[in-house]
């Protein structure tokens, strides 16, 4: 920390406030808050800093802050393992109060994203977290789920953004019949990208079969 610290000062040559903060899950142990070097007959340095350190602080404690940056670190304080699709939840949740421009929405939903990896029977359990939270909060939490589905169709995850889509759906227009998830599999990329958006205006199998006829131009898809 010190050497950080040395050379921000020794660049900008003006004060600068020493804060250290760690986000690795263990070891969950006070780190030091001090450097020091000494000779037996002399303390040469004596540096403070202040820790924040991220795995000994309780999310619950930051849920009424209206800081995006309390939004985003949440996603790597003590959670237990029942509470990562709640600590999810309420990160987005948090996160859909504040008024962001798209880029820094982008910025700290990626990091709750990267950070707080949920397997398919925790994110079963956050879509329906998703779906009890009030309609106008539910709207901008879907739009940044949208957006992990879209960036993970980007990266190459195609299986999971699928798996996804095909998740929400079900709850959008109830049940889902296998030929139209066979119809919703058979899509490009291209197309995952534009449903993914689409699924969220849709509250009948009617608006997805609509939706598929408009895109392939083939009035024989159906139910």
């Amino acid at each position: 920390m010190f050497r950080y610290f040395s050379r921000l000062y020794e660049k900008h040559d003006l004060p600068v406030y020493p804060i250290a903060l760690f986000s690795y899950d263990t070891p969950r142990s006070p780190q030091p808050s001090r450097h020091q070097v000494t000779f037996p007959n002399k303390l040469v340095l004596d540096f403070n800093y202040d820790i924040i350190q991220l795995n000994r602080l309780n999310w619950r404690d930051f849920l009424q802050q209206q800081n995006p940056v309390a939004s985003a670190l949440m996603a790597k304080m003590n959670i237990a393992p029942q509470e990562r699709p709640r600590v999810k939840l309420e990160c987005l949740r948090l996160l859909a109060t504040l008024r962001l421009n798209p880029a820094k929405m982008k910025l700290i939903s990626g990091f709750i994203d990267t950070y707080l990896r949920l397997n398919s029977e925790e994110e079963s359990l956050l879509e329906s977290e998703i779906a009890r939270i009030e309609p106008a909060q539910q709207e901008v939490v879907m739009e940044i789920v949208t957006s992990w589905m879209e960036r993970g169709i980007e990266q190459g995850k195609q299986s999971e953004a699928l798996a996804l889509i095909l998740r929400q759906l079900p709850r959008r227009i109830g049940a889902v019949n296998p030929e139209l998830q066979g119809t919703i599999r058979s899509l490009p990329v291209s197309q995952l990208e534009e449903l993914a958006e689409a699924l969220l205006d849709f509250s009948h199998e009617a608006d997805l079969i609509a939706w598929l006829q408009q895109i392939s131009g083939d009035s024989s898809v159906q139910n």
